[in-house]
């Protein structure tokens, strides 16, 4: 094979006057003249200019829609609109034959329902290039930025026997044979004769092995695959996704708060250093979009001002205690305008939390000190007795993106929220004994991978930043 230069090298420094090889797909062929090539390294294609007096009739034809081929030519300024160099071709090698009328993503608009039932081929649109290269960079600034500030990266365990958030809506992991289990004497499936010896799921979270973690090598993160069974079918919904959890020790809820904060800032500005033109795209995407739409029905920012709007602003920080009264008196829950109502003790919906972002604050907001029964049972209990020290960080038009808290270091305290909520202390024995030898203060969190992408990438619906989503009556491809 010959040695191809990317599309995306060849934009970023054109070796003007040189002979190039190019490989890549037809995006299309004007007047049997111009190609467009495409070739994935980046979200802009390459003109190739085309002598048909040089090349054989039947072989043009075959340089149709979404054909892959390999051209050689020379690299020169373009003499026309649109871009700064093109290649004059001299010779076209057809590496791979497409039929237009059968190919089913027809070179004009696509709806993302029908791209979803085509995940084998919506990676070749501009949208979904541009996306899951976005998806890439967030991924790989994750793992750099831990790692340039001293994080171990801790590989949890996908198969666990225990739930960390203690809200069931597990997927069951097993080698029984479904149609004849092994049975109890009380009539029970008896998981002592499964692979593990017991009941065991795919895990929701990898917090609960994070804090092994961290009070061992005092800072590290997780970023793996996580599991719900919950039948739901929105757009902020997967039933496989995946979370990255920082934990730390002698880590308080403020520093947190500052560490969600700085990592989140910089996960965006990596992207929008590293991905201008895939950035550019989506923006202007959504714009056409919007052009036919209400007002009202039409995203408050474009997408690089949404994220300039979170970079450029320092985080607003409350309690939840001030968030509900702040919603409670305001205009719009006073005039009826939120569809759920609020209470102290209720969970804050997303629409609470967009309000507090976009109409009240402006910024993005921590709101922290949550009601205890309606967090989870490792969150460290604040001196009032009622409240734990917990935090959600909220994003405009999409609410929570982040949930973490300060970790019960208290085994008295632990203990007793454990079986407040029911939680048997045999079957998490050994989370129990990191307090009670060397236990210390320590604070983590977790950030939705895909929900952060959904966010960078101004796409409407979850499934859409995912390369194979799994949901509810889905596991194609």
């Amino acid at each position: 094979m010959k040695k191809r230069t990317e599309i995306a090298k060849i934009l970023s420094h054109p070796p003007l006057n040189a002979e190039v090889t190019v490989m890549g797909w037809v995006r299309a062929f004007r007047s049997n003249r111009f190609i467009s090539l495409y070739d994935g390294s980046s979200a802009k294609t390459l003109q190739i200019v085309v002598d048909f007096e040089k090349f054989d009739e039947n072989l043009l034809k075959k340089v149709s829609f979404h054909a892959c081929i390999c051209v050689i030519g020379k690299l020169v300024e373009s003499q026309g609109a649109g871009q700064t160099v093109e290649v004059l071709a001299e010779d076209i090698e057809i590496l791979g034959e497409s039929n237009p009328e059968e190919y089913s993503l027809q070179p004009k608009m696509q709806t993302m329902e029908f791209l979803r039932e085509k995940a084998h081929f919506r990676m070749r649109t501009n949208t979904f290039s541009s996306v899951f290269r976005i998806r890439h960079g967030v991924a790989y600034a994750i793992h750099k930025y831990y790692n340039d500030r001293g994080y171990f990266y801790l590989h949890a365990p996908i198969i666990t026997g225990s739930d960390a958030e203690g809200a069931g809506e597990m997927f069951r992991v097993t080698t029984l044979d479904l149609n004849n289990p092994p049975r109890t004497e009380d009539g029970q499936v008896d998981f002592g004769e499964d692979f593990f010896g017991k009941s065991t799921n795919l895990t929701v979270s990898g917090q609960l092995q994070g804090e092994i973690g961290a009070l061992a090598l005092g800072k590290v993160y997780t970023f793996g695959p996580t599991f719900r069974a919950e039948n739901s079918n929105t757009s902020r919904h997967l039933a496989e996704f995946w979370m990255i959890e920082p934990e730390v020790a002698f880590y308080d809820i403020e520093d947190n708060m500052d560490l969600a904060e700085d990592f989140v800032k910089y996960l965006i500005n990596y992207v929008l250093e590293h991905y201008p033109d895939d950035i550019a795209f989506l923006d202007q995407r959504i714009k056409d979009l919007e052009k036919n739409m209400k007002l009202e029905e039409r995203r408050p920012l474009g997408l690089l001002d949404t994220l300039r709007f979170v970079v450029d602003n320092a985080f607003e920080r409350i309690t939840y205690t001030e968030a509900v009264e702040l919603i409670l008196n305001s205009k719009e829950y006073k005039k009826g305008k939120f569809e759920f109502e609020l209470a102290w003790g209720k969970d804050l919906q997303a629409e609470h939390e967009r309000w507090l972002v976009e109409k009240h604050f402006q910024k993005p907001v921590i709101v922290r000190n949550y009601p205890k029964d309606i967090k989870a049972f490792y969150m460290r209990l604040n001196e009032d007795g009622k409240t734990v020290a917990a935090m959600d960080v909220l994003f405009p038009g999409i609410g929570e993106v982040i949930g973490g808290s300060q970790r019960e270091e208290r085994l008295e305290n632990l203990v007793q929220r454990m079986h407040e909520m029911g939680i048997e202390e045999e079957e998490l024995w050994w989370y129990l004994e990191l307090r009670k030898f060397g236990g210390a203060p320590h604070a983590g969190f977790g950030l939705g991978f895909e929900r952060m992408v959904l966010f960078i990438t101004g796409m409407s619906n979850i499934r859409d930043v995912i390369p194979f989503p799994r949901t509810p009556k889905s596991a194609a491809f």
